[in-house]
């Protein structure tokens, strides 16, 4: 029997063609992509849901969460799993998002495209096959959501666009891909991640703004010190290295994570924040003892995602610490729990 998968459309240049004038534009549905990959009927039983017609850089959080709350209606429904078809800009946030909301076991699955729909060696139809295989795959069950790219398998947690414009712009930054599809099969090479529970009660209608703060060298303190008037909620500092900051930052800091959550990174592609090896000013030490919160690994672009959702839920300081200390150090998936 066919699995039931659900296609939603956002937008992005999957979707988009050229038109009379310079430039590419959105003018394919769902609908369309699939008449573009008659194959795919073949696969799964395939319902298709045009929520929007967007570049991934106009979408916003609040959006994300009604679709969250959609898609695990329809999974409570009895639809099986779901591909999540949008631009490539923004798309790994819609895949941590979605990872931190669904709690499901049907697979949710995120993809795109490099190229416009109707351009030599397009590669949006071969994404979105191989999407549709891996969300029908009983093997993508209890594994997040996923964001399937040029053939390869990644985790929401781990997977950055790491390019402008290569064909394999999405890899799974610190770690190997979770698998491939290889030959129109479902590979995976890793058993994946234990899951954390979602994030509950998250109101759109509670979002407050998080800024981001990277740091650079002789950055000031201007643009610290106006958040709190201009009605930011939280702030996440991409510090340098292993999570550090200037000696002069650090006034500004102190009265920030006394009025808000801080929360702090790494500009870093790879690798954690430190948590006790320099002790500083500035240092991932004084940060932490100001009582600013550790990423981990989570990149910045994530944690700030983190923390609108936590927001979102009124979570209370402690709560807000539980959280970021149950997601940012990964543990790998039990053997019995990967086997299941």
């Amino acid at each position: 029997m066919k699995k039931h998968i659900l296609v939603v459309s956002l937008g992005g240049t999957i979707t988009m063609t050229k038109g009379a004038a310079p430039g590419l534009l959105p003018t394919l549905t769902a609908d369309d992509l699939l008449r573009r990959a008659p194959a795919l009927a073949s696969l799964a039983e395939i319902e298709t849901w045009p929520l929007a017609s967007l570049p991934s850089a106009s979408l916003g959080i609040a959006r994300i969460v009604e679709l969250a709350r959609a898609l695990r209606q329809r999974f409570a429904e009895g639809c099986d799993g779901a591909v999540v078809v949008q631009g490539t800009d923004t798309l790994e946030e819609t895949a941590f998002l979605l990872d931190c909301l669904i709690p499901e076991a049907q697979p949710v699955v995120v993809t795109g495209a490099m190229r416009g729909n109707d351009a030599p060696g397009a590669d949006g139809p071969a994404n979105l096959g191989d999407a549709v295989r891996v969300a029908a795959d009983a093997l993508s069950r209890g594994k997040g959501a996923l964001v399937v790219f040029d053939g390869d398998i990644h985790a929401a947690r781990f997977v950055r666009k790491t390019h402008t414009v290569s064909l394999s712009a999405f890899r799974s930054v610190g770690r190997a891909a979770l698998g491939s599809v290889v030959e129109d099969e479902v590979r995976f090479w890793d058993r994946g991640i234990a899951r954390v529970p979602p994030i509950d009660s998250v109101d759109p209608a509670r979002e407050r703004p998080v800024a981001l703060f990277r740091f650079a060298m002789g950055a000031d303190d201007r643009v610290l010190k106006c958040l709190p008037d201009l009605g930011y909620g939280g702030l996440v500092i991409e510090g340098a290295g292993g999570g550090h900051v200037s000696a002069a930052l650090m006034p500004a800091v102190r009265e920030l994570a006394a009025k808000m959550p801080v929360v702090l990174a790494s500009r870093c592609p790879e690798g954690p924040v430190l948590r006790a090896t320099y002790a500083y000013p500035g240092s991932e030490m004084d940060l932490l003892a100001a009582g600013v919160l550790h990423a981990g690994d989570l990149c910045g672009l994530k944690a700030r995602l983190l923390l609108s959702l936590l927001l979102m839920s009124e979570r209370e300081e402690a709560g807000v610490a539980a959280q970021f200390h149950a997601r940012a150090w990964c543990s790998p998936l039990p053997q019995r729990e990967a086997q299941s």
